[in-house]
């Protein structure tokens, strides 16, 4: 099998970043249309070389119109069945595409599969997750408590990458799983509209899994298909506006699914708000940004 559906990459000032991404396509899924979306980069990185190859198109927009509705423009730019979504600082392992591909035709009810992430140093990242809940601000993948007891019920519940599932090979079903990296069908994301575009950046993946599920869809976890994972190189320069659009985001998202009483979205709000303003002023001048969801 040769992987020949659509790579979308979604594109802010990512350096080196992106041509290793096109380079490892070019390597591993060669037939892929990919398509980038530049959100107005002040880089010059989608000037390389990497874009001459056939195969390849780049829609550069005036401004940064943000990663959900830059992806949804791929969309519209593709009719191909199946569509990965794949960040810059990505790069596709031997077999990845393929064997993602060959998850969504055994599973026809299954709308994405998600690979096992690694990050530079070849640790696992936890990309396959639970919902979020009002507890994932404790228990989510990167907090003091998980770190402090990552064998909890709750944090084993948000991060869903369990040694021995993981070891195994075998897929499975979970809530949602890293828009880092995921493979989708193209016409069911159709269905529900795509991306939400209110989110300008983050959340959006673990929305897309819920509003697929709701559908009847299913998402898969397959940790058989490898890729690795930076992380947040393109929020590295623009610390301000990923932390803020973190927490905006992590408002739509609780909004939405998870506080539903006026009372509920009240303390959702202050409680993100003060958050915020703790991460901004406790990490000035460090340069760090998210680079997940939760």
């Amino acid at each position: 099998m040769s992987f020949s559906g659509a790579i979308i990459i979604v594109s802010f000032n990512s350096g080196a970043c992106l041509t290793r991404c096109l380079e490892s396509i070019e390597a591993h899924a060669p037939a892929a249309h990919v398509i980038v979306i530049d959100n107005a980069s002040t880089d010059g990185s989608t000037s390389g070389t990497a874009f001459r190859r056939a195969g390849v198109t780049v829609q550069a927009n005036p401004r940064n119109v943000g990663f959900a509705r830059a992806v949804n423009q791929g969309l519209a730019a593709t009719s191909r069945d199946l569509v990965m979504v794949l960040n810059p600082d990505c790069y596709l392992l031997p077999g990845a595409a393929d064997c993602l591909e060959e998850e969504l035709r055994r599973y026809p009810e299954c709308a994405i599969a998600g690979p096992k992430i690694l990050n530079d140093d070849g640790s696992v990242q936890g990309s396959a997750r639970g919902d979020p809940t009002l507890f994932t601000g404790f228990f989510g993948r990167t907090t003091l408590l998980t770190r402090l007891f990552p064998n909890s019920r709750l944090a084993r519940r948000n991060v869903r990458t369990e040694p021995e599932r993981v070891t195994s090979g075998e897929s499975f079903a979970v809530d949602w799983v890293s828009g880092a990296c995921m493979l989708a069908r193209r016409e069911a994301l159709i269905s529900v509209g795509g991306f939400d575009e209110r989110y300008f950046l983050y959340w959006e993946d673990a929305d897309l899994c819920r509003r697929l599920r709701d559908k009847g869809h299913s998402t898969r976890y397959v940790p058989s298909c490898t890729v690795v994972h930076s992380g947040g190189v393109s929020t590295r320069g623009a610390r301000t506006l990923a932390i803020t659009a973190f927490h905006e985001s992590a408002y739509t998202y609780y909004a939405t699914h998870v506080a539903r009483t006026l009372a509920g979205r009240g303390l959702a709000w202050t409680l993100l708000k003060v958050r915020c303003r703790l991460k901004l002023l406790g990490g000035a001048g460090d340069g760090s940004a998210p680079d997940s969801s939760v």
